[in-house]
């Protein structure tokens, strides 16, 4: 039997997810209600930052998921945490009522815990168990095992969309900015985000990240490290190479990031997942 696998736009871009069919999340600028999908990035940062609103995003109705589907496949789904968003719970509406119609069809969703890269990498994850011919069971076991073991780490350029979203006070944001202080963010193991610590100036920050890496129990020459960057190559292709300086990892693939992920990373923010 055939396999679909579907993901929604919290799934960055590369080579190997570029293909996958997404499930578009809703971004709402303003009075704009604006499709993750073939998006220009630079245009919607624009508009971030011209605005003085809240952003808003929403994801995708069960509806979307369920025109997706195909009866005759062995269906997966990757969506982003529960914890952060409500596409995983769409997602299961869609399969209960997709199920309803065609009772023999194969759907599994992925709670994925994570986000933007941490995504990313559980995408390519699937996408390979797949190409490898293994079965449903296989492929929900193996990929259940790495979604516990995926760790997802991340620096933010700008606070300002976490201020304008309401995730941190416009206060917390104008002082880390006179105090040139910058928070390291990531995944607390179950789907929700947490500072993990806060240094002062962005070099010490990012020699940070990459010390912080050690104090995870990482299987390196069997791991590949994803990073996402949202408009700063550079700097994602200068934080690689310092990764594979001091880390042995079997790989490092940079994405381009996705809508969502340019919403709440904001310009010049960097994410890691390993």
């Amino acid at each position: 039997m055939k396999y679909n696998l579907l993901v929604d736009s919290c799934t960055d871009f590369s080579k190997e997810t570029e293909d996958i069919p997404r499930v578009p999340f809703r971004i709402l600028i303003e009075n704009e209600e604006i499709i993750d999908e073939n998006l220009d990035i630079n245009s919607l940062i624009v508009k971030m930052k011209n605005t003085k609103q809240q952003i808003k995003t929403a994801c995708a109705p069960p509806e979307d998921f369920i025109n997706r589907l195909k009866a005759e496949a062995n269906n997966f789904i990757v969506t982003i945490s529960s914890q952060l968003s409500g596409s995983y719970n769409s997602a299961m509406v869609a399969v209960e009522t997709f199920k309803e119609k065609f009772p023999e069809s194969f759907v599994h969703v992925f709670d994925t815990k994570t986000a933007c890269a941490g995504e990313t990498m559980i995408s390519m994850k699937v996408k390979q168990l797949i190409e490898d011919n293994l079965n449903t069971a296989e492929i929900i076991e193996q990929t259940n095992k790495y979604i516990s073991k995926v760790r997802t780490l991340f620096i933010l350029d700008s606070l300002d969309n976490l201020a304008k979203n309401g995730r941190i006070t416009n206060f917390k944001a104008i002082l880390a900015n006179i105090m040139h202080i910058v928070p390291i963010m990531g995944e607390d193991g179950e789907g929700k985000i947490e500072l993990k610590e806060q240094i002062r100036g962005k070099k010490r920050a990012f020699a940070r990240l990459v010390d912080m890496i050690a104090e995870y129990n990482v299987d390196f020459e069997n791991t590949i490290l994803g990073i996402t960057h949202v408009n700063c190559l550079e700097k994602a292709e200068k934080l690689r190479d310092e990764i594979k300086a001091k880390y042995p990892f079997k790989d490092i693939k940079i994405f381009k990031s996705s809508g969502l992920s340019t919403i709440y990373a904001d310009d010049g923010g960097i994410v890691i997942a390993f």
